[in-house]
């Protein structure tokens, strides 16, 4: 339990920028007093039990699609473009002529940090210039549990996660993570204050 919650604290200081202060607070008051306060009631649905297939579905991208992934051979342009035009933070970077063919990974810091910071021409640069390569690309398969992909995320200092089942079946990122800690507590807290007040025997 201890473990659990400090890779919960770790996930919310990650995100601080991200999440309004008011919601990060009601969750940080909740890791540092689970120790003291718990109920069986916070077991039926924990985060062991909560899948990435799950948070896959309640996300408004759920399905698989280009929007998704850049080719290698892209220049970095391209592929920040693709990602403003689709709102989102990170690209799989597949192989040219194979959409099956995982070559790494590119992220909105990667090009800031790799090419703006260093003054390369973005217009210029190919993506494979500037990705994690595939041998480093840390992923998730849509079994895997919530806690474990926040654990990953948490361990690699890394905010994105490409989920693949033998295919790419979408991408998780630690947003998603803590959005679904944060709406399970409530969840839990609800169950808890329907105890208190005798709605459960």
């Amino acid at each position: 339990m201890e473990v659990k919650m400090q890779v919960i604290a770790r996930v919310i200081k990650s995100c601080r920028e991200t999440f309004r202060v008011p919601v990060l607070q009601q969750l940080q008051k909740y890791t540092e007093n689970a120790s003291i306060i718990e109920s069986p009631l916070m077991h039926q649905k924990g985060l062991e039990n909560t899948t990435v297939a799950e948070v896959l579905m309640k996300k408004d991208d759920e399905k698989v699609g280009s929007w998704l992934w850049c080719k290698s051979d892209d220049t970095v342009y391209d592929a920040a473009k693709h990602m403003a035009r689709n709102n989102i933070g990170s690209l799989v970077v597949l192989k040219p002529g194979d959409e099956q063919r995982i070559a790494g990974i590119v992220t909105e810091r990667d090009c800031l940090q790799k090419v703006i910071a260093k003054d390369k021409s973005y217009k210029y640069t190919k993506v494979r210039e500037i990705m994690t390569n595939q041998n480093k690309l840390v992923t998730v398969t849509s079994g895997t549990n919530v806690y474990q992909a926040m654990r990953l995320m948490s361990e690699n200092q890394i905010r994105h996660v490409p989920v693949i089942d033998g295919r790419i079946v979408g991408m998780i990122s630690m947003v998603d993570v803590v959005r679904t800690v944060v709406d399970q507590q409530r969840s839990e807290m609800n169950k808890l204050n329907d105890f208190i007040k005798g709605d459960y025997y």
